[in-house]
This record gives C-alpha cells, structure tokens and sequence, in this order.
C-alpha cells in the first residue's frame, strides 16, 4: 500500500503573512519553551519563503508602461528593476 502524504492546501499571500506577524509576536514576547520556539521559527522561515516566492509570480506578471519619444511601452517590471541596479 502506497504512503499518502498529507497535503495542506496553499495559504494565501495574506494568510501566510498573518501567520508570520502572529509567529513572530510569539518569538517576541519569549515566554515559549525552546523546543517550541525552534519549531515556530523553521514554521516562519518556510512562510517567508513562500511570501517571497509569491512576490517573485506577482513581480514577473507586472507590466509597466514607460514613457517613451514613440508614446507608450510596456516593459517588463523585472527589466526596470534591473536598469535601477536592483
């Protein structure tokens, strides 16, 4: 018989961001037991990864129109960035 591995549906942005806030108001206040406390830690570092991967889908769909001579161009917001030295 297969193992079924638990799947938990994918929070959104706002979600995991909520859940980090409440993460670290928890890691703040310091009255958790250590092994708690490592625990919610590797909990936040997976939420800030998804909260920069979602950042990362939403940066690469957005468009900017940029003023040119010739009128206007879309251009890919990554690309502007790039042009800041970002």
């Amino acid at each position: 018989m297969a193992a079924t591995k638990k799947t938990e549906p994918e929070l959104t942005f706002e979600q995991a961001m909520e859940r980090l806030d409440s993460i670290v108001t928890k890691l703040e206040n310091g009255d958790v037991p250590l092994e708690t406390a490592i625990e919610l830690f590797q909990e936040g570092m997976k939420l800030s990864q998804l909260c920069g991967g979602k950042l990362e889908q939403v940066e690469r769909k957005i468009e900017l129109l940029i003023e040119t001579e010739q009128g206007f161009q879309k251009k890919p917001f990554a690309d502007v960035n790039e042009d800041k030295g970002e």
